[in-house]
C-alpha cells in the first residue's frame, strides 16, 4: 500500500486537511503511481492498494470520497469489491470509477450495473482519468442546486432536501447510492415531463450520446428498478413510457 502525498508545483507543499480523498485500486504498481501522482497534482490526497483485500481494509479504516477501482484484480475481483461496496449502507453512497482493460460493450455495462459511476478503458490518459474523477465529485448530491436552484422537492410521499442529501418517504428516511439520488432528482426536477433514457444517463450518469441504446436500455431500466424497490409504495410513482423513458405521475398530490 502506498500513501500519495500532494506535490503540487512546490517542493514541500502539501494537501490541506479538507481536501477530497481517493483510493486508487490497481494491481499494476506502474499504472497505480501514474495515477497516484496525476491525481495528487490535482489537489486530492490519495491512497493506492494493489488488491481486493487491501482496498476493503482501506475503507473499513477511512471511507475515501472517490474510488478509483480497476476490474481485474488478484484475489478478490474489482466486481467483487464493488458488490461488497454497494451492499453495506456506509459505503453504498461512495462514488466509484471503474477502469477495465476491456473494451467489449458487455463489460462496460456489467460495471455500470454493479453501481458503479464511471468507467474508463485502458489504456486510458492519465489527464482524461482526473478530468473523470473531477467531474464524479462535481456532479455528487451535495454539490448542485438544480436547474431551476431548488433544493426541497416534495412530490406526493417523497421528500427530498438536496442540500442535505436525505431523502425520505412518508417521514421515513432512505438511503440512495449517489446514482439514484441524482436519477430521481432529475424525475423530480422534470415532473410531468418524459425523460428518455437518454436524458436520464446524461443527468444521472454524465454519459455523452456516444453510448448504444442497449447500454441506455439496461443501466437505466436496472437502476429505476432499485430506485422503485427503496420508494416502496412510492416507488409506483415512477411510470414507464413505453419505448422511451420515465415519467412522475401528474397526479401524485
Amino acid at each position: 500500500m502506498k500513501t500519495f502525498v500532494n506535490d503540487s508545483r512546490e517542493p514541500g507543499s502539501q494537501v490541506t486537511s479538507g481536501s477530497q480523498r481517493v483510493l486508487v485500486v490497481e494491481d499494476e504498481p506502474d499504472i497505480a503511481a501514474l495515477i497516484g501522482y496525476q491525481l495528487t497534482r490535482a489537489g486530492f490526497r490519495v491512497e493506492t492498494t494493489l488488491n481486493g483485500i487491501e482496498a476493503l481494509r482501506a475503507v473499513g479504516r477511512d471511507i475515501p470520497d472517490l474510488i478509483v477501482l480497476d476490474r481485474m484484480l488478484p484475489g478478490i475481483s474489482g466486481d467483487e469489491v464493488l458488490g461488497r461496496l454497494k451492499d453495506d449502507p456506509e459505503t453504498e453512497g461512495v462514488p466509484v470509477l471503474v477502469l477495465t482493460a476491456k473494451k467489449e460493450q458487455e463489460e462496460r455495462i456489467a460495471g455500470l450495473e454493479l453501481g458503479a459511476d464511471d468507467y474508463l478503458t485502458k489504456p486510458f490518459s492519465p489527464r482524461e482519468l482526473v478530468l473523470r474523477v473531477q467531474a464524479i465529485l462535481r456532479r455528487a448530491p451535495e454539490s448542485g442546486g438544480g436547474s431551476a436552484g431548488l433544493r426541497v422537492f416534495r412530490v406526493g410521499a417523497i421528500h427530498m432536501d438536496v442540500s442535505a442529501m436525505q431523502v425520505s418517504v412518508l417521514d421515513e428516511d432512505i438511503s440512495l447510492t449517489p446514482t439514484e439520488f441524482r436519477l430521481l432528482r432529475a424525475l423530480l426536477e422534470c415532473r410531468e415531463r418524459t425523460l428518455s433514457r437518454r436524458q436520464l444517463l446524461e443527468k444521472a450518469w454524465d454519459v455523452e450520446a456516444d453510448v448504444s441504446d442497449r447500454l441506455e436500455t439496461r443501466t437505466v431500466d436496472m437502476h429505476v428498478q432499485r430506485l422503485r424497490a427503496k420508494l416502496g409504495t412510492a416507488g409506483d410513482s415512477i411510470q414507464t413510457v413505453r419505448g422511451f423513458g420515465y415519467r412522475l405521475k401528474k397526479d401524485l398530490e
